[in-house]
Parts: C-alpha cells; structure tokens; sequence
C-alpha cells in the first residue's frame, strides 16, 4: 500500500509538471517556460535548427511569453 502511494504521488507530479511547462529544446540547450494555461498541449516542442520559426507562430507559446525565453530569463539545461 505504501508503494502505490508513493507511486501515485510521483506520477501526480509529473503531470502536474507538464500540465504548468513547456520544455523547449533549442540548439544552445533545453529550455523551461511556466505556460499560461493548464494543459497537454505543446509541453515538449522541439525547435533546433530551422524548426524556430514554430516558436514565433505558435499562440501558446507567444501568451507564456516566448519573448522572455529569447532573453534568457527562463532556465537553461545546457549540453
């Protein structure tokens, strides 16, 4: 009993962290944004190489405030 809960716990977590994150993946590194709205809906999106316009163009990504992301104001995880 005491390993589902601690099982439950971890998976109501990570949910909980791709419910509130996108995670970027740029060239220079992994990015994390907070999203503006609760939801599935571009947490991992992958912008390496030509794939950046996809961060001007997308709605959800531009209410999180990609603007920020270009000024290093989020969290980088570097190679």
């Amino acid at each position: 009993m005491k390993k589902v809960f601690i099982v439950v716990v971890i998976a109501g977590t990570l949910i909980f962290g791709t419910l509130n994150y996108h995670f970027i993946l740029l060239d220079s590194g992994l990015k994390i944004l907070k999203k503006a709205d609760m939801a599935f809906e571009n947490t991992f999106v992958d912008a390496r190489g030509a794939k950046k316009i996809k961060l001007i163009l997308n709605p959800a990504l531009i209410k999180s405030g990609i603007k920020n992301l270009i000024d290093d104001e989020s969290v980088t995880i570097r190679k």
